[in-house]
């Protein structure tokens, strides 16, 4: 008497796994019902005090009367469109415009080579 698989759903496996998918919803109601008797008042943070609007009138006034920094004046340079470097700092000079296009074109080429070369 040997029980081979079959085609059809195994309804004995099927009334199991019910039974035990029912056990454990009775169990986590009643978990849950017991912690909802037994469950302690959690202490909550306490509220942030409120400012009153007194405070915050003379905060408004306060900074009303504070000195606002001056801004500086610009003066129109030679070249606009090319920044300008503050006085009394070293920086080195801009390259020119030729000499970008230059070192572009051979940046250019080198790129070429090594895709040619199947390297990129």
């Amino acid at each position: 008497n040997m029980k081979l698989g079959g085609l059809g759903p195994d309804y004995e496996a099927i009334k199991e796994k019910k039974e035990k998918l029912k056990l454990q919803k009775e169990y986590s109601k009643q978990i849950k019902e017991y912690n909802m008797k037994n469950i302690t008042v959690v202490q909550r943070l306490p509220a942030k005090p409120q400012v009153s609007s007194v405070s915050r009138q003379k905060a408004l006034e306060y900074a009303k009367k504070i000195p606002r920094p001056k801004t500086l004046v610009t003066k129109p340079s030679e070249q606009e469109g090319l920044p300008q470097a503050p006085a009394g700092t070293s920086l080195p000079p801009l390259p020119s415009l030729e000499s970008l296009w230059n070192r572009h074109k051979k940046e250019k080429e080198a790129v070429a080579a090594f895709k040619a070369l199947h390297i990129l």
